[in-house]
C-alpha cells in the first residue's frame, strides 16, 4: 500500500520528466535535421505545444530518413543492363548540341541532369501520346495481350473494379500464356477499394506484391513515403508511363477525369524496366535480370530520351533538379500542365526570374480540383507567379490529372511527378525527359486546346475572395509542405 502511493506521488513527475526529455528530444533532432527553417519551427511549435502528440506526429511524419533508413529502399545490387549497341551511345551535352543544334541552348540542363542522375540520354527512341478517354487503357491491354516473354507493371492505384479486373484478367490470360509476370502495387494505393486487388491477381496465378505496407509496427516509420511510379514493360521492348493509374475513374464517361499516357519504344525503354526491378527486389527479394527482362533494344525513333527516377532515396530531388534547370534554360515559352500545384520557394523563384526574362511561362490548372484542401493551398500561393508575369489558367471540368512540361518547343517532360512536395520530396517516382521537336510540338497541342477550354486567372480574381475564402486558403497553405 504504502509502495503504491509512493508510485502514485512521483509518477506524474516521472511522466512530466520524460515528456520534457522526449520533446527535447524531438525538437533537437528537427534543429538539427531540417534544412527548410519554416519546416523545422513548425514541428519544433507542435512538439511542445502538443506534448508527446506533437512527438509522435514527428515521428511519423516528419523525420528525414532520406539519409538514413529510406536510403535502405534501393537495393545496391546490378541488374540486368540492357546493351544500347554502339549506333545508341549515351549522348552529352556537346554530342547532343551536335545532333540537335537548335537544342544548344539546352546544354546546361543536360548537364544538370547529367550531374543528379545515374541513368544517361539516349537516342533512337519513339514516345506516343495517349489519352485516357480514348487509346490510353486499350493500347495498354493489346500490349499485355502481346506479351510473349515477360511482362512488368507498378501502379499506385490499382482498383478491383471495372477497370482493374479488366487488366487483372488480361495479367492472368498473360500467366496462363507462360509469361513471367510482376505487378507490383503501392500498399496504401491498394486500398482505395477493397478487397484490393492483389488478392485477386494471387487467385489468378499472378506473382503480385504491395510496396511498402504500413499495419505491422516495424513499418510505421515508412508510412509517408508512396510508390507513385506508373510502369508497364512489355517482353522488356514496349513501355509505358505517366500519370494514368487504374481505375474506372478514368473509363470513357461523361464525367470521366482526363490524363495522359505515353507508350514508348527503344533504349529508353530499358531504364523504365530497370526501375522497376529495383522496386521489385526491394519488396519482394527477386533479382529481375537476363534477356528475358533486359533484351538488347535497337533504334525505334528519333527522339532522345532518359529516365528520371526520383524518391526520399539516393534519387533525392531529381526531378526538382531537371525543373529548375530547364526553367533557368528556357528562352520562350514553357508550358506547365499540373493537376497539384503547390511549388517550394525555389521552383516559385524560378518561374519568377524566367517570367521576368521574358520567358512566356503558361501554367494549367483544373478549376475544380478532386482534393479541395490541396486546392485551397494553391490558390493561396498563385499570386506569387502571377505577380512576375506567369500565366494561370483554370481548366473547366471534368478533372484533368495529366502532367507534363514543355520548354522552347524542344524538351518535354513526362511521367508521374505533381508540381507539390509530396511527389518532388515523398513520393518515389518516375519521369522521362525527351529532346524532340515534333513530340513537344504534339504536347504544345494537348496544351492548346486544354487553353480553348480554359479561362485565365488574374491577380484580381484572387483579391475578389472574399475574406473568409481567403482565411481558409492561407490555412491550407500552411499544410503544404504535407499535402
Amino acid at each position: 500500500m504504502e509502495l503504491l502511493e509512493r508510485v502514485r506521488e512521483i509518477g506524474p513527475h516521472v511522466m512530466a520528466v520524460l515528456t520534457v526529455l522526449v520533446s527535447l528530444l524531438a525538437s533537437g533532432h528537427a534543429v538539427l535535421r531540417k534544412r527548410d527553417v519554416r519546416a523545422a519551427a513548425g514541428w519544433v511549435g507542435l512538439i511542445w505545444l502538443v506534448p508527446v502528440i506533437g512527438a509522435v506526429l514527428y515521428l511519423l511524419l516528419g523525420i528525414n530518413r532520406i539519409r538514413r533508413r529510406a536510403r535502405s529502399l534501393t537495393l545496391r545490387q546490378e541488374h540486368g543492363r540492357f546493351p544500347p549497341g554502339p549506333s545508341l551511345a549515351p549522348l552529352t551535352a556537346q554530342a547532343l548540341a551536335h545532333a540537335l543544334p537548335e537544342a544548344t541552348h539546352l546544354a546546361p540542363l543536360t548537364r544538370v541532369v547529367d550531374s543528379v542522375v545515374r541513368r544517361p540520354l539516349l537516342p533512337g527512341n519513339h514516345v506516343t501520346l495517349l489519352e485516357s478517354r480514348t487509346d490510353a487503357y486499350p493500347s495498354m491491354l493489346e500490349a499485355i495481350a502481346s506479351a510473349r516473354v515477360s511482362l512488368s507493371l507498378c501502379s499506385y492505384i490499382f482498383d478491383n473494379d471495372m477497370a482493374g479486373r479488366r487488366f487483372a484478367q488480361a495479367l492472368a490470360e498473360a500467366t496462363q500464356r507462360g509469361v513471367e509476370v510482376r505487378v507490383l502495387v503501392d500498399a496504401l494505393g491498394s486500398r482505395y477499394t477493397w478487397p484490393p486487388i492483389t488478392r485477386r491477381l494471387r487467385r489468378e496465378g499472378v506473382r503480385a506484391a504491395r510496396f511498402l505496407p504500413t499495419l505491422m509496427p516495424k513499418r510505421l516509420p515508412f508510412m509517408n513515403l508512396r510508390n507513385h511510379r506508373k510502369l508497364l514493360v512489355v517482353d522488356g521492348k514496349v513501355g509505358f508511363t505517366g500519370g494514368m493509374n487504374i481505375r474506372a475513374h478514368f473509363l470513357p464517361g461523361e464525367d470521366a477525369a482526363r490524363d495522359l499516357h505515353f507508350r514508348l519504344e527503344g533504349p529508353v525503354v530499358g531504364q523504365l524496366q530497370e526501375t522497376f526491378a529495383e522496386d521489385w527486389a526491394f519488396t519482394t527479394g527477386e533479382r529481375l535480370a537476363g534477356e528475358a527482362w533486359f533484351p538488347a533494344l535497337g533504334p525505334a525513333g528519333t527522339v532522345v530520351a532518359r529516365g528520371i527516377p526520383d524518391g526520399p532515396d539516393e534519387d533525392f530531388e531529381h526531378i526538382k533538379w531537371a525543373l529548375l534547370g530547364a526553367l533557368a534554360s528556357a528562352r520562350e515559352r514553357v508550358s506547365i500542365l499540373t493537376p497539384y500545384f503547390l511549388p517550394d520557394p525555389a521552383l516559385i523563384t524560378a518561374l519568377a526570374i524566367a517570367a521576368l526574362r521574358g520567358v512566356r511561362v503558361d501554367i494549367l490548372l483544373p478549376e475544380r480540383g478532386n482534393l479541395p484542401i490541396v486546392q485551397w493551398a494553391s490558390t493561396a500561393q498563385l499570386w506569387q507567379v502571377l505577380q512576375p508575369g506567369c500565366r494561370v489558367f483554370l481548366t473547366a471540368p471534368p478533372f484533368d490529372h495529366a502532367k507534363l512540361m514543355v520548354v522552347d518547343g524542344l524538351w518535354s517532360l513526362i511521367g508521374s511527378a505533381n508540381w507539390d512536395p509530396r511527389s518532388l520530396r515523398l513520393n518515389f517516382e518516375f519521369d522521362v525527359e525527351c529532346y524532340d521537336a515534333a513530340l513537344a510540338r504534339r504536347l504544345e497541342e494537348v496544351v492548346w486546346e486544354r487553353l480553348a477550354r480554359a479561362r485565365p486567372l488574374t491577380l484580381e480574381d484572387l483579391e475578389r475572395r472574399s475574406l473568409p475564402v481567403r482565411l481558409r486558403d492561407g490555412l491550407a497553405r500552411l499544410l503544404s509542405p504535407y499535402l
